[in-house]
């Protein structure tokens, strides 16, 4: 069956577009929606009127959501989790979970349906994409890994990642180096007193 889509539909068209679909999925969920109508000759002469409508709202989606695509692109967020010793989690790291712990460290809403991930069901690290708009698209790394033991990359807990400090110096070796030249310059001192 032929539609025209009347809004940007992830992984099938943009507004304005024509597209062959099953015939389920039209009446069942792009008709119902109002994502799409059928394509009927009286229907595609809106085509134009509805592209030049949808460029308008897509780049005003794009000025609304660009900063928040810059603060998520290269994200990382830690899921501590428990897991059998061939590394499969009793559970899953799904979208949800996903979606409130970015809610939760950015303080702006994210949805569970703007995730594109299956459930992670294995320990390590995954790219995410968080669907935004159409044209904003930052991705993501989860990183799952099992409780009680360090994460990698040095991250301390669920505030994120950690900076590792410079270990000081113990007292002990500064003064022991004062002392080695000290020590190395006195023999020299005593040879040029007994010139």
């Amino acid at each position: 069956m032929k539609v025209l889509l009347l809004k940007d539909v992830y992984k099938l068209g943009r507004a304005g577009e024509v597209k062959k679909v099953a015939n389920g999925y039209a009446r069942n969920y792009l008709i119902p929606r109002g994502l799409a109508v059928l394509a009927t000759p009286s229907a595609l002469k809106m085509a134009e009127r509805i592209k030049k409508q949808a460029v308008r709202q897509r780049k005003e989606l794009n000025d609304q959501f660009g900063a928040l695509a810059e603060r998520l692109e290269g994200m990382v967020i830690y899921f501590a989790v428990k897991a059998s010793e061939q590394g499969k989690l009793y559970g899953s790291v799904n979208a949800q979970r996903i979606a409130e712990k970015l809610t939760e460290e950015l303080g702006e809403e994210i949805s569970k349906h703007q995730v594109d991930t299956q459930p992670l069901r294995m320990l390590g690290e995954y790219e995410v994409p968080i669907r935004l708009t159409m044209d904003l698209n930052p991705t993501i790394k989860v990183v799952i890994y099992r409780e009680g033991e360090a994460p990698p990359g040095g991250v301390e807990g669920p505030e994120g990642p950690s900076k590792p400090e410079p270990e000081p110096e113990p007292e002990s070796s500064t003064a022991e180096a004062e002392t080695e030249t000290e020590a190395a310059s006195q023999p020299e001192a005593e040879a040029e007193e007994a010139e």
